[in-house]
């Protein structure tokens, strides 16, 4: 009679930890890069002659590249072999690190940072496979809990990383930083991972209409979205043509849906009521996430004059409760109710959020405290728990796409929220100046004496009216400011009562790797 027991002890090898290892660290590289430059993007800008809202374009190029490859990633696995799609992706974004470190204009740059996400972006998935595959389910636990650190720390150390580089070496090495990193994967990788036969036949019968469509559709999207206000929407010539190459990647992608055997990525799993529930949710995580890791360093250095490293350690705060918290995940998993964690971790954001729209002009970093301390907690909880709803609401065959379709969501909400900062942050500031314009009353006695004071300090007329010019715009964009957080703060909330399509996590589960 065969016994039920496993043949081989349930211990990972060495090997096989250096492999877990080896996907963390790729992992965290490709985490850590998305927001390495939000810290040092003024210095950025000035040095490659790139305005404000062109400077959304460094980040949101990552993000868009990131978002086309991840739900491609299983499928370049299946193609090239585990190690040697690895070896690839981690050598190219070495190579396009250095592009952007070596950037002297806009265009050079987006085109590195493109590099970057879409070598990147496979880093990040892949980590679950090499976790699920090399090793034993006993063990998983512990290195889903690795690659949490990774996927959480990676955009709050990001900024404090850059910060630090930029004001005491040059914003350049935030980029070099990845050659030594890169080299050591590498090493890794070879060691830890075995050698798998490519199937290169296997590109004949791709997705191609799928693959295309999601490059266009999300591209041009994305760049519709971001240029859009600048280019006065349809009255551009270039924002119709953008408009028609989205719907077309659409059409075809959906195309892909109904013809291909295989589809990239199988939509029909938003369909099912937990699974697009927790997609949704997934959006509006990303948009909190990626925007207000975008948001507070923009702020300090345009209110309070911080330089990029003091910016940096105020984003690092939310990473401190999420670090602190993760040796507890496995337990938390299983003890907790998802719809409780979730909607508690949920809750959390919005506070976070909420407590961040009565910024003022003397505000410093210390008024984020809070808020980030809030959004760390809010941030393990909803991240953990919406990863494991993600795949316990599909089959087993399936939860790779999955997993997938949750991160690529997660990802599509950073990038949306990205070029709609753009968007939000020219129209708000400029109806924010408009009316506090209008409140002043050039008659006004109280407006002659401010005047009159400040005429006799600089000694210049025209100067003290532009001093009352610079004072308006202050005062509009940190209006502006509130206005992005409330809306963060509202859109999380409209989301929180989708928690009541989710199922309880079948017991005893163990703990998916999360992307």
């Amino acid at each position: 009679m065969s016994s039920a027991a496993p043949a081989a002890p349930e211990r990972a090898d060495l090997g096989a930890w250096l492999a877990v290892v080896a996907g963390s660290l790729g992992a965290l590289m490709a985490t850590l890069d998305i927001s390495i430059v939000n810290s040092a993007l003024p210095t950025i800008q000035g040095e490659i002659g790139a305005s404000g809202t062109e400077g959304t374009w460094i980040a949101t190029s990552y993000l868009v590249a990131e978002i086309i490859i991840i739900p491609l990633s299983a499928w370049l696995e299946r193609v090239l072999g585990l190690r040697t799609f690895l070896l690839i992706a981690s050598v190219l974004f070495t190579a396009f690190s250095v592009v952007c470190g070596l950037s002297t204009t806009l265009t050079m740059m987006i085109i590195g940072r493109a590099g970057q996400g879409i070598t990147g972006g496979a880093l990040i998935p892949t980590a679950m496979t090499i976790i699920a595959t090399r090793l034993p389910r006993s063990q998983q636990p512990i290195g889903t809990a690795l690659f949490g650190v990774t996927a959480i720390l990676g955009p709050v150390l990001g900024p404090l990383i850059g910060g630090w580089l930029t004001e005491n070496i040059s914003w350049h090495y935030a980029f070099f930083l990845n050659i030594p990193v890169g080299a050591l994967l590498l090493v890794l990788l070879l060691v830890g991972l075995p050698h798998q036969k490519a199937h290169l036949r296997d590109l004949l019968q791709a997705d191609w209409l799928g693959i295309v469509g999601l490059a266009l559709g999300l591209g041009g999207m994305t760049v519709v979205l971001e240029e859009g206000q600048r280019e006065q929407w349809f009255q551009s010539s270039l924002i119709i043509q953008l408009t028609v190459v989205t719907v077309v990647g659409y059409i075809l992608l959906f195309a892909g849906q109904l013809f291909s055997a295989k589809p990239v990525i199988k939509l029909r799993l938003l369909l099912d009521r937990q699974f697009g529930s927790v997609a949704i949710m997934g959006l509006v995580l990303g948009m909190v996430l990626y925007g207000s890791s975008y948001v507070i360093p923009q702020f300090l250095a345009a209110i309070a004059d911080y330089n990029a490293l003091q910016s940096g350690k105020v984003v690092l705060l939310s990473g401190i409760p999420s670090l602190l918290m993760m040796p507890f995940v496995p337990v938390l998993i299983r003890y907790v109710d998802i719809r409780l964690a979730v909607a508690m971790g949920l809750s959390l954001m919005a506070l976070s959020c909420w407590t961040d729209t009565v910024l003022t002009a003397q505000s410093v970093g210390s008024a984020f405290t809070d808020s980030q301390l809030l959004r760390g907690v809010g941030t393990i909880l909803g991240f953990v728990f919406l990863n494991q709803a993600a795949i316990a609401s599909v089959k087993p065959e399936e939860a790779g796409d999955a997993a997938g379709l949750f991160s690529a969501a997660r990802n599509i909400g950073g990038s949306l929220v990205l070029a709609g900062i753009a968007t939000i942050q020219d129209q708000r500031s400029y109806l924010h100046s408009r009316r506090l314009d209008d409140l002043l009353n050039s008659n006004s006695v109280a407006l002659q004496d401010y005047l009159a004071t400040v005429t006799r300090s600089v000694g210049d007329p025209a100067a003290a009216v532009q001093q009352i010019g610079q004072t308006i715009a202050r005062e509009a964009l940190v209006m502006t400011y509130n206005d992005l957080f409330w809306l963060l703060s509202v859109g999380i909330l409209l989301v929180t009562p989708l928690v009541l399509f989710l199922r309880p996590l079948p017991h005893g589960k163990p703990a998916a790797a999360m992307h």
